[in-house]
């Protein structure tokens, strides 16, 4: 039996995380681009910041809820070897950016905030994307090149960048991600 589980547990750790839903990443493109409209319509500097925190954590909760229901329909538990891997690659990324948010906000540099989110996002996911389907960590390298654009570019230009990466980007990789691997 040890040797059993043993072998059970050396699989499961080497295996891949296929439960990204493509309806999950969906949802969060849509959800950006309700935050994208809020942000661009905002009067001050905690409106905007509101408007993409909360789209951030509805977001999360929306993607997590999806990911563990298409894990459960596939008989499968969400944090196995590959899903632990995923998340232990993707949550660094996401505390770092939390850091430099508050970082950010108290020198009053908050037009680096796009770029970096942008960029530190894009990290997790072309890490966390190592353990998974092969359209993650594409859709890492492409939230990566649109933070290094928002970086580069016109501090007024930040939710242009973020509408286009957590929206546009969301929205077509999630529909590459349904269509090939379900969910």
């Amino acid at each position: 039996m040890d040797d059993l589980r043993f072998i059970r547990e050396t699989m499961e750790r080497s295996g891949s995380f296929t439960h990204v839903s493509g309806l999950g990443v969906i949802a969060m493109g849509v959800i950006a681009l309700g935050a994208a409209v809020v942000a661009w319509n905002a009067t001050g500097l905690w409106t905007w910041l509101g408007a993409w925190l909360g789209a951030a954590a509805l977001s999360l909760s929306t993607a997590v809820y999806l990911r563990a229901r298409k894990s459960r329909s596939e008989g499968m538990a969400l944090l196995t070897g590959p899903g632990r891997k995923f998340l232990w690659n993707v949550v660094p990324p996401l505390a770092v950016g939390a850091i430099l948010t508050v970082a950010c906000l108290r020198v009053g540099a908050v037009w680096l905030l796009p770029g970096s989110w942008l960029m530190l996002y894009g990290a997790g996911v072309v890490a966390a994307g190592s353990h998974s389907v092969r359209p993650v960590p594409l859709m890492g390298v492409a939230f990566m090149t649109v933070g290094t654009a928002a970086l580069l570019a016109p501090a007024g230009w930040g939710n242009v960048f973020m509408a286009a990466g957590f929206g546009g980007l969301h929205l077509v990789f999630g529909l590459v991600i349904w269509r090939r691997h379900g969910g």
